[in-house]
């Protein structure tokens, strides 16, 4: 008989390395271990695309500075072969790159951090020169000077005419607002109408923050300046209650990025929160020696963010294991749950089960069909897919058509699995019955739910992210679940008389 001390050994080695790895990420680099212990920090990557023409190539990105509410603690760049630099310009600060030849694909990473900071205050810069104001053709300028006539009556100063020319632009009624917007967009209209109008604004480039977003774009805002300070302004809201989480990228209120000797040039954003110490969130923290180097903080954001919802996939293999080999519960597939849950995260609960129901539920009176036709398994499989995807197709369309815009959402299930999972029920219907169907869809769909629930709670989110040790101990629990050879709590009632002879 094979011993099982090595076994052990090793769960033990496995659970050691975990708790190890997590309190040297905790005391080294200042990693809270619960979510809101430390203030907020939020690292942003600008990803620079463009297609180098085989001559000199000089990239210039608007960068941007400390602002009201936001201090920044580092920046960096990673562009291999090319020089950096970060200069002071009139129009502002700007990351500029350089490099004497590029062909082809090139990509460039500008990263920043910035500490969420409510005391953070700097002198803002007064607007200087004279006002231009622009030329309208004949109807367009009538519909102009009537917008800002109407706003004039309505407001006491530039920020409540600002505001009551949005609301004017936003008004579908209005005639003289479609009339302007037919040849601008409203952030141009409001930065025309107001320059027209004499009071000092500006167009900003403005990005959202939110935890884990991916190939962001830039949004455009109107700034109008109140005599003492720029004022932001959202041109497509009515309620002008600016959001915490925008952060002014752009102040230039010239061009984002700048590119000679290039072409086809796109610049995307990416951010994360980190929940870490201000004085550990430097770029020295990126860059210090040892294991940091090889954790997922020294990926791109980008990767950072998909990662963030791939460490969460061992706690649902961990609860699976669980619930089928101490609970007994029966599930249609082994991890067909964990990733069903998945899908939950990005679809929501609700809606998540809907569709669930819907697809599985079609798709078995589809393959009932299919049954009878008696094709091969890899036809029948092929064309389960298909009919998966098609379902998934009409439900979208019908969703968004009857205003339902949660149901866009379900386009994030996996097809493939949901194919192999109707190709499974029909089979357990045609050998043991309906009522086993119901019995292991019906776990497998309450196995999705609480690993669902594990894999939205904000403590688990945190731990599984910034602490990869916890991999390890997990890993250790699934391994010491797999010797147990016990009798499952389902199964106490089956054998009780037994117990009780």
């Amino acid at each position: 008989m094979t011993s099982k001390i090595p076994f052990y050994v090793s769960v033990i080695l496995l659970i050691l390395a975990g708790i190890a790895l997590s309190m040297f990420r905790h005391q080294s680099y200042g990693v809270p271990w619960t979510p809101g212990e430390t203030r907020q920090v939020w690292d942003i990557e600008a990803r620079i695309e463009f297609n180098g023409q085989a001559k000199p190539v000089k990239a210039s990105l608007a960068a941007p500075h400390t602002q009201t509410g936001f201090t920044l603690i580092s920046e960096s760049s990673s562009s291999p072969g090319y020089g950096v630099s970060y200069l002071e310009t009139e129009t502002g600060r700007r990351a500029e790159w350089s490099i004497r030849q590029a062909t082809g694909p090139q990509t460039i990473y500008y990263k920043t951090q910035f500490l969420v900071d409510p005391q953070a205050k700097v002198d803002p810069i007064p607007p200087s020169g004279e006002i231009i104001a622009p030329t309208f053709e004949g109807p367009v300028e009538a519909a102009a000077i009537a917008l800002i006539e109407l706003a004039n009556q309505r407001s006491a100063d530039d920020i409540t005419f600002t505001r009551e020319l949005i609301k004017s632009f936003n008004d579908s009624d209005s005639q003289n607002a479609s009339l302007v917007l037919n040849t601008m967009s409203k952030v141009d209209a409001v930065n025309a109408l107001l320059s027209y109008a004499k009071i000092p604004n500006k167009i900003v480039g403005v990005i959202e923050l939110e935890d884990g977003r991916r190939r962001q774009t830039i949004q455009h805002m109107n700034q109008v300046w109140d005599g003492t300070n720029w004022i932001l302004f959202n041109p497509n809201k009515i309620n002008q209650v600016i959001a915490d989480n925008l952060l002014v990228w752009d102040e230039s209120n010239v061009s984002l990025l700048d590119l000679i000797g290039g072409q086809n040039s796109q610049v995307h954003f990416s951010m994360i929160a980190l929940e870490v110490t201000p004085t550990q969130a430097t770029v020295d923290k990126v860059e210090a020696d040892g294991l940091l180097n090889f954790s997922i903080h020294s990926l791109p954001l980008e990767e950072q963010a998909m990662f963030k919802t791939i460490m969460l996939i061992p706690i649902g293999a961990l609860i699976v294991v669980f619930l089928r080999v101490i609970i007994g519960l029966k599930t249609s597939g082994t991890f067909m749950p964990v990733l069903i849950a998945v899908a939950f995260v990005q679809t929501q609960l609700v809606t998540g089960i809907v569709g669930f129901l819907l697809i599985v539920g079609t798709g078995l009176v589809i393959r009932s069909y299919l049954s009878k036709l008696n094709l091969l398994l890899v036809a029948r499989i092929s064309a389960v897919i298909i009919t998966v995807i098609m379902i998934i197709s009409v439900f979208t369309v019908v969703a968004f058509k009857i205003g339902l815009t949660e149901g866009l959402s379900i386009t994030f299930f996996p097809m493939i699995i949901l194919s192999w999972t109707i190709e499974r029920m029909s089979i357990l219907w045609e050998e043991e019955g309906a009522k086993e169907v119901v019995l292991q869809g019906g776990g497998s769909l309450l196995t999705a739910v609480l690993v669902y629930l594990a894999m939205t709670n904000p403590f688990i989110q945190h731990l599984t992210f910034n602490f990869i040790g916890l991999q390890l101990i997990v890993l250790a629990c699934i391994l010491l679940l797999g010797t147990y050879t016990g009798y499952r709590l389902t199964e106490l009632r089956r054998f009780k008389p037994l117990a009780e002879d």
